[in-house]
């Protein structure tokens, strides 16, 4: 049997499992992690269970240490450069003139890699562009081209039912969706 705890990265975003080692952890706590991406923050939303070897997908990544007030601090600073490089990319993508809707803009908690989000229609040539930015925020960049799921699921706003999209509230993954289930709802 092995030790695993739950953990996610944004509001209503896919739980990773990683392993909880020695240290004490409950739902609701911060931890930082590593990741592909680099160190990030996240929270517990599974308390620390043990299950069999066969159900964990290996290799099981160790939660490096519960988060701390200085984390929390560098999250928030993180947030605020995040904005003004989102601003800054915009502009550069305007000078460029890429048919691309950037998204999101956000830091890894150590500062090591820059991720824009962006959603088109087709493919982009965008490496002027990562110099450009590298350049400019002197760090690794990283442009993620999305899918319009996950935009809606990004930006948020309100169903045919009129309640806040299921993607944005609480659906942690996307299930396929056929012509026939999109004619039917008349989407």
């Amino acid at each position: 049997m092995v030790t695993i705890v739950g953990v996610r990265f944004r509001d209503a975003g896919k739980i990773y499992y990683f392993s909880p080692g020695d240290l004490k952890m409950a739902a609701g706590d911060g931890c930082i992690v590593e990741t592909s991406r680099g160190v990030e923050f996240g929270k517990v939303v599974i308390p620390p269970r043990e299950v069999p070897e066969s159900e964990v997908v290996q290799p099981l990544k160790q939660v490096l240490r519960g988060a701390e007030t200085q984390d929390l601090e560098r999250l928030e600073v993180n947030k605020a450069r995040a904005q003004e490089a989102f601003q800054i990319a915009v502009e550069k993508i305007r000078e460029h003139r890429l048919p691309m809707k950037l998204l999101e803009a956000e830091f890894t908690l150590d500062d090591s890699k820059l991720i824009f989000s962006f959603t088109a229609e087709g493919r982009v040539d965008f490496r002027e562009l990562v110099k450009d930015l590298a350049s400019i925020f002197r760090t690794r960049i990283e442009l993620r081209q999305v899918g319009v799921r996950d935009e809606a699921k990004m930006i948020g706003g309100l169903g045919s039912c009129g309640r806040g999209l299921c993607c944005a509230t609480f659906l942690g993954e996307f299930a396929p969706v056929s012509i026939k289930m999109a004619k039917e709802q008349n989407l």
